[in-house]
C-alpha cells in the first residue's frame, strides 16, 4: 500500500477503461445519493450514514488484496465486507446508546439481504471480540477521512418516529434506499452510459397534459348514452377527488365504467404525486391496462413490470429498451404497473433484488385494482403495510374494484375505510345493469348441465377445477364438442390468445361457441356471451364472471347468468373453500338479483373475514421482532411454489434456443408466452417420467410433443394452478 493516509490507497471497486473506483470517494458518493432519496421516506441522515459506512470493511487488509488480485486477473480468496462494516457501526452506536437496528441491519445485509436482529445480534457479540483491531482500525480510518455522521440529534430524531412494525418497515426502506444508491453510483462508474439513459422519464405533471389532451381526442363527439355518462361523471368524480388530501381513498365502479382511466386521471393530478403505481391481479388485465395508458400517454410513460425471470442486458437493445430494463429495477418511472404480487413479495421480501425498488414507492399514489383479490390468509401484514405507507411514507392509496371488500366493517382492518371517490356509486351499478341473475334449485349431474348448455347456441360455462371442465366437456353431446373451446392455466399465453381470437370471431360472426373454462377467464378478458353458466364460487368471482355477459349491452334484453351447484363438482381448497360456503348460504337466504347490490357484497366479505385467520401465518409478530428470514418465507402470495416450463406450441422450442443462447429481456418477452406455470410438486412426478427437463436455472422444457393437445394444453398435468388457488395469484403465470 503506496500511502495509508491518502484517499487513493484503498480501492472500491476494479477499473474501468484504467480507471480505478476509490472507496473513500465511493462512500461519499453513496452516502449523498442516499441522503436524497432518503428524503422521500423521512430519514435523510439516517440514509446518509448509512451509506457512509455500507463499504467500511473494504478497509481491510484482506479485501485490499482480493480487489487488486482481481483487477491483475490473479488468483484470491474472497473478502467479504458487510459484516466488518456492521461490526463498527454497532459497536460505535452501542457505545453512544443509539438504536443499531436502522444502520447495522441495512449495512449487514447490503448484499445478501436482511437477517434476523436475534441472529444479527449474535453474530456481532460473537465476532467483536475477535475483530478488535479490525474495528480499532475502522474508527481510526472513519475519523481520519472525517466519514461522521452529520448530525446524531438528527439521527435521534429520525429514529424515534416509528415503532413496531413501523420500524420493520423502516429498515427496508433504508436498505432499498443504500441498494438503489449503491447500485447507481457503481453504474456511473462500470456504465456511464446507463446512468444518462436513466433520466429519460417525463415529469408527473408533463404527463398530466399530455392525459388531459388524449382523452379529449378520444371521447370527443362520444354516443350520449347512459354508459358514456356514467363514465364521464365517474372521470370527474376522480379529478375532483384528485383535490383532496393525501390519504386513503376507495374507487367503486360497475364494470365498464371506466375505472381504469379515470383511477390513472385521479394518480396524475393528485397533489405531491412522485409516480403512479397501479398493481393488478392478471397479467391479461396488466398487458391491456398499459397498452391503453400507453394510448393516452405515450410509449415512453409506462413501465410494465411482470416478468418471471430477470432478463440479462442486451447488448444490440435500443435505447428505449435500455431506459424501461433499467427502470424495471427500481421502478424510476412516473407509471408503473405492476402485479400484486411483485408489488406486496417486494415490501416483504428480504433479498436486495427485490427490495431495491421499494423506496420509489413513496410520495407515490398507489392504485390497487380489483383489491377484492387479495389473498385473506394475508390481509392483516397486508392493510398494517398499506397503512404504513400511508401514515409514514406520503403515500395516496386507492381502492379500486366493483365489489369492495368492506374493510371497515372488519376489525384490524378498519383503518383502510378510505373516502369514497364516487359516492353514487349505487345508481350507476342499477343504471348499468345488463344481465339477470337466476340460481339452480337443484344439484345438477354434467349430464344435465351439458344437455342445458348445449341447447345455446353461444355460451359460456365457468367451473371451479380444470378436472371440472374436462368432465363438462366430455358429457357434452357429439354434434356440440366441435364448437367447443378450453381455457385454463395448463395452456401456454399464446394458445388461450389464439382461442380466445377464434372465440371472439365466432360471436361476433354469431357462429356456434361454447367456452368451458376454469376461473382464468373471469377477470382481464374482454369477451361477451349471451349466456353464462357459473358453478357455485365466492360471490365476487360470480360477478366477475357475469362480466363476460353482455358486456358492452350489446343484447336487445338482458344476458343471462345461470348459477349452479355440480352434483360431483370439486372444490378449490383454502379460502376459496370457505368463500364458496359463504356465497352458497347467502344467496339461500337472498333472491339471486341480490348480486346486483353492492351491500350484498359488503355483507359477504364482513362474514368470510369474519371466519377466517387474516394472519394465519403470524407475519405480524415476525415483523415486530424484525426477523426478516422468516417473514419472507411466510409471506407467500403463492404458497406452492411454481415453476416456469416451456410447452411445445408452435415456434417455442425455437425462442428458447435464442433465449438459452443469449438470453436478453428482448429474447424472454419472445419466449413468456409459451410457458405454463406448474407446482413444484407436480415437477418433481414428471421430471421422474422423463417428460420434462431443466433447460436453465429455474426453467423447463416440456419434452413430450404429443403431450400438448391442441385444445386441452398439458393432457399429462391435472393440477391447473387455477384448481388450488385463487384467480389473484396467477399473475405469475
Amino acid at each position: 500500500m503506496d500511502n495509508p493516509t491518502s484517499e487513493e490507497s484503498f480501492l472500491a471497486h476494479t477499473p474501468h477503461e484504467g480507471e480505478w473506483d476509490y472507496l473513500i470517494p465511493h462512500l461519499r458518493r453513496v452516502a449523498h445519493l442516499s441522503g436524497e432519496l432518503g428524503k422521500a421516506i423521512g430519514a435523510e441522515e439516517l440514509a446518509y450514514t448509512i451509506g457512509l459506512w455500507h463499504d467500511l470493511g473494504k478497509f481491510t487488509p484482506e479485501f485490499q488484496r482480493y480487489i487488486r488480485a482481481v483487477a491483475a486477473k490473479e488468483k484470491a480468496l474472497r473478502a467479504p465486507h458487510s459484516m466488518s462494516g456492521a461490526l463498527f457501526a454497532h459497536a460505535l452506536l452501542t457505545k453512544l446508546g443509539v438504536p443499531w437496528e436502522e444502520i447495522v441491519l441495512p449495512i449487514a445485509g447490503h448484499h445478501s439481504g436482511l437477517g434476523s436482529r436475534a441472529t444479527l445480534e449474535q453474530e456481532l457479540l460473537h465476532s467483536a471480540r475477535s475483530s478488535e483491531t479490525v474495528i480499532n482500525d475502522t474508527r481510526e480510518r472513519v475519523n481520519r477521512f472525517a466519514l461522521l455522521p452529520r448530525s446524531f440529534e438528527r439521527i435521534q430524531s429520525e429514529l424515534t418516529r416509528r415503532d413496531g412494525t413501523g420500524r420493520e418497515m423502516l429498515v427496508r426502506m433504508l436498505l432499498s434506499v443504500l441498494r438503489d444508491a449503491d447500485w447507481l453510483a457503481t453504474e456511473s462508474h462500470f456504465t456511464p452510459e446507463a446512468a444518462e439513459s436513466r433520466m429519460a422519464w417525463p415529469r408527473v405533471e408533463d404527463l398530466a397534459r399530455r392525459f388531459r389532451t388524449a382523452f379529449r381526442e378520444k371521447f370527443a363527439g362520444a354516443e350520449d348514452n347512459a354508459l358514456n355518462r356514467i363514465r364521464a361523471e365517474v372521470h370527474q368524480k376522480c379529478l375532483q377527488a384528485a383535490l383532496g388530501p393525501r390519504g386513503i381513498y376507495r374507487l367503486t365502479v360497475p364494470t365498464g365504467g371506466g375505472k381504469t382511466l379515470s383511477s390513472l386521471a385521479f394518480g396524475l393530478n393528485h397533489a405531491g404525486t412522485r409516480r403512479v403505481i397501479v398493481a393488478l391481479p392478471y397479467t391479461s388485465i396488466i398487458d391491456q391496462t398499459a397498452r391503453e395508458y400507453r394510448e393516452v400517454l405515450g410509449a415512453d410513460a409506462v413501465l410494465e413490470h411482470h416478468s418471471q425471470v430477470e432478463a440479462a442486458a442486451d447488448e444490440n437493445e435500443d435505447p428505449e429498451a435500455v431506459r424501461i430494463r433499467l427502470a424495471t429495477e427500481n421502478w424510476d418511472a412516473p407509471v408503473v404497473v405492476t402485479t400484486t404480487v411483485q408489488l406486496f413479495e417486494s415490501l416483504m421480501h428480504r433479498r436486495t433484488s427485490r427490495i431495491r425498488k421499494i423506496h420509489n414507492v413513496a410520495g407515490s399514489v398507489l392504485i390497487l385494482d380489483e383489491v377484492q383479490m387479495l389473498p385473506p390468509g394475508l390481509l392483516a401484514p397486508i392493510t398494517d403495510v398499506l397503512k404504513t405507507l400511508v401514515d409514514d411514507y406520503d403515500v395516496t392509496l386507492v381502492l379500486s374494484t366493483a365489489t369492495q371488500p368492506a374493510f371497515q366493517d372488519v376489525p384490524g382492518l378498519r383503518e383502510l375505510g378510505g373516502v369514497e371517490i364516487v359516492p353514487g356509486y349505487r345508481e350507476h351499478f342499477e343504471q348499468l345493469r345488463r344481465v339477470d341473475y337466476e340460481r339452480l334449485p337443484d344439484a345438477v349431474t354434467w349430464e344435465e348441465l351439458a344437455e342445458d348448455v348445449a341447447r345455446y347456441d353461444r355460451a359460456m360455462v365457468v367451473l371451479n377445477t380444470r378436472r371440472d371442465a374436462l368432465r363438462l366437456i366430455d358429457a357434452l353431446p357429439e354434434d356440440r364438442k366441435a364448437s367447443a373451446f378450453h381455457l385454463s392455466t395448463l395452456l401456454c399465453g399464446a394458445h388461450r390468445r389464439k382461442i380466445l381470437d377464434e372465440i371472439r370471431s365466432r360471436l361476433s360472426s354469431l357462429k356456434p361457441v361454447l367456452l368451458i373454462s376454469t376461473q382464468v377467464v373471469e377477470a382481464g378478458v374482454d369477451i361477451s356471451f349471451p349466456v353464462v353458466f357459473r358453478a357455485t364460487g365466492p360471490l365476487d368471482r360470480i360477478v366477475q364472471a357475469a362480466g363476460r355477459c353482455n358486456r358492452e349491452g350489446e343484447l336487445p334484453g338482458m344476458g343471462r347468468v345461470v348459477i349452479f351447484e355440480a352434483a360431483e363438482g370439486g372444490t378449490p381448497r383454502g379460502p376459496y373453500k370457505v368463500g364458496i360456503e359463504k356465497a352458497r348460504l347467502l344467496l339461500r337466504e337472498n333472491p339471486p338479483e341480490s348480486l346486483h347490490d353492492p351491500d350484498f357484497h359488503r355483507e359477504y366479505f364482513r362474514r368470510l373475514y369474519a371466519d377466517l385467520n387474516l394472519d394465519e401465518h403470524g407475519i405480524q409478530a415476525s415483523r415486530e421482532r424484525l426477523d426478516y428470514p422468516t417473514v419472507a418465507q411466510s409471506f407467500r402470495m403463492i404458497e406452492e411454489d411454481t415453476v416456469p416450463v416451456v410447452v411445445p406450441y408452435e415456434d417455442a422450442e425455437e425462442r428458447l434456443a435464442q433465449w438459452l443462447a443469449r438470453p436478453s429481456r428482448r429474447a424472454w418477452q419472445r419466449l413468456q408466452p409459451y410457458i405454463v406455470g406448474l407446482h413444484d410438486s407436480e415437477r418433481l412426478r414428471l421430471e421422474k417420467n422423463a417428460l420434462l427437463k431443466q433447460v436453465s436455472d429455474g426453467l423447463y422444457q416440456w419434452t413430450e410433443e404429443e403431450g400438448y393437445d391442441a385444445k386441452f394444453g398439458l393432457k399429462e398435468v391435472m393440477r391447473d394452478p387455477s384448481d388450488l388457488i385463487p384467480p389473484e395469484e396467477l399473475s405469475r403465470f
